[in-house]
């Protein structure tokens, strides 16, 4: 009767796990070639605004790399992920920067070190949160997208799925309700802004800048002079 039971649970077990890694595998490639329309991110925004008794606000629309201008890209690799097109999902050398940096008793900041192609796996397949347990799957979700996809492909979903505002996702939306244009004809400083925005968004609101935020916005700029244009598929290989 135990043994019967054992062997049982031990199937389950078996199945559990071969069915999470057959469905992950099969989402990241489907997503491979269809656009994200929805994350956990908006859902969750969605139900918080219901309960606090707002108005919902959810906009986003999708368009493809090359109808976003290719100032973005280069934006948020100066601001956010230098070593983007280098790595393979994980920046070692801005992991060993940000221990050194934590470490420091006199140190009143954390610094990160989330590249692109993890805060794309995080926004794209997982909820927001700071667990171990998510922390693993993060890497697990970086690593399959980083061997599947093409990082034009990481970018183009990470800049049309990343929150940018208040309820506003990816870059068209924000081109539209905080500069009033489409994603493909933001300037240079105004991509700069956007950047300026992403670590948290809704603090720092790109149609209403700080002025912290307009020394930010001018030291990305000088960055972005410093890194090269974002390549086509294909052009990196």
């Amino acid at each position: 009767m135990v043994f019967s039971l054992i062997k049982r649970i031990k199937w389950i077990i078996r199945w559990i796990v071969v069915a999470f890694f057959a469905s992950t595998i099969l989402s990241v490639v489907v997503l491979k070639f269809v656009p994200v329309y929805f994350t956990p991110l908006m859902f969750i925004r969605v139900a918080q605004q219901i309960k606090d008794g707002k108005d919902v606000r959810l906009y986003h629309h999708w368009v493809s790399l090359d109808k976003i201008s290719p100032s973005l890209p280069v934006a948020v690799m100066a601001s956010e992920d230098a070593r983007f097109l280098e790595h393979h999902g994980f920046d070692y050398k801005a992991i060993e920067n940000a221990a050194r940096h934590n470490l420091k008793k006199k140190s009143n900041t954390k610094h990160g070190a989330s590249t692109i192609s993890q805060q794309t796996a995080k926004n794209v397949f997982l909820w927001p949160g700071r667990s171990w347990v998510r922390k693993g799957f993060e890497v697990y979700f970086t690593a399959l997208i980083e061997m599947m996809w093409s990082k034009q492909r990481i970018m183009e979903v990470y800049l049309n799925s990343i929150e940018m505002g208040d309820g506003i996702y990816g870059a068209d939306a924000v081109a539209e309700h905080h500069f009033g244009t489409t994603a493909a004809k933001l300037s240079r400083p105004q991509c700069a802004m956007i950047a300026v925005s992403l670590p948290n968004p809704r603090k720092f609101d790109s149609s209403d800048p700080s002025p912290y935020m307009f020394r930010r916005q001018g030291k990305i700029l000088h960055e972005m002079k410093f890194v090269k244009a974002f390549p086509k598929e294909g052009e990196d290989k």
